[in-house]
């Protein structure tokens, strides 16, 4: 008795396990999470009605519960993607072949993840490979050939905006965003030698050019100095003959008599008289 008892109460527990073990598989295939950093599409799997969106019910957020079966949820990620591509090759209007290493960062608009997936029904990153690459090639193959090898490398600035531009036309309108886009453009080695060479002669000519304007500068420097040491000179001289005048003018006959007095040795001159003899002047002064 005791023995069909536990056999009940095994049978018991055993249905009730297997059944919760049921819903529990159950549950883990037939429910998904979707995150706040992505936007699910429910889809069915072999509708084919073009009244149902070619099978795609629309967007889902959180807990999403579906029959696999039928029905199956993708995912496409919301938040900024960034990818670095391999090197492009394209030509510029002469011909000449461009090396283009680009950067792009990108997201999915969530509007038109349904879009996406409708048109694609593959991942980011086979959409990193395919149609976003091919964008990028196209838009530089375009732009490339609306420049000249010098104007390109002459406006590179332009030519990424333009790039850019036409990158964001194309991938907008399919549900991509453009956050950021970046290019390294590497020109043909024959061009780089001729640029290098150009640039080598600018600057040779530029530095033969500051030589003659320091030689200019120089002469001038120096002619000013020979005609400041000249105007000096004369300056001085003009200076040394006003002197020389002003003291002859200021010389007064007094004066002369006072310097001969004083280089007198007190012996009066005598001078010859009428007659042949000499008259002594002091004697003469006395009367």
């Amino acid at each position: 008795m005791s023995s069909m008892l536990n056999n009940k109460v095994f049978r018991v527990l055993a249905i009730v396990g297997g059944s919760i073990l049921f819903v529990i598989i159950l549950f883990t295939a037939c429910c998904t999470v979707v995150d706040s950093g992505e936007v699910g599409i429910k889809f069915h799997k072999w509708s084919a009605s073009e009244q149902d969106y070619g099978g795609v019910e629309g967007t889902c957020k959180g807990w999403v519960f579906y029959n696999p079966i039928t029905t199956n949820v993708f995912t496409y990620p919301t938040f900024t993607q960034r990818k670095q591509y391999e090197t492009f090759s394209v030509n510029a209007k002469d011909a000449s072949i461009f090396e283009m290493d680009p950067t792009i960062a990108y997201r999915i608009n969530p509007d038109k993840a349904c879009d996406i997936f409708t048109k694609y029904r593959v991942g980011v990153k086979e959409l990193e490979e395919g149609y976003i690459r091919t964008c990028i090639y196209e838009a530089y193959r375009t732009c490339a050939n609306q420049y000249s090898s010098d104007s390109l490398m002459s406006n590179r600035a332009n030519f990424e905006r333009d790039v850019r531009a036409r990158l964001e036309r194309s991938l907008m309108a399919e549900g991509f965003i453009v956050e950021e886009f970046t290019s390294k453009i590497t020109p043909p080695s024959s061009l780089t030698t001729m640029i290098d060479a150009k640039n080598t002669a600018i600057q040779s000519a530029l530095k033969a050019e500051n030589e003659v304007k320091e030689a200019e500068a120089n002469a001038k420097i120096a002619v000013a100095k020979a005609e400041g040491a000249a105007k000096a000179m004369k300056i001085k001289a003009d200076a040394e003959a006003y002197y020389n005048r002003t003291i002859a003018a200021s010389l007064s006959p007094m004066i002369v008599q006072e310097d001969l007095i004083e280089k007198w040795d007190g012996k009066m001159p005598q001078i010859v008289g009428g007659n042949g003899m000499m008259l002594d002047i002091s004697k003469i002064v006395g009367k």
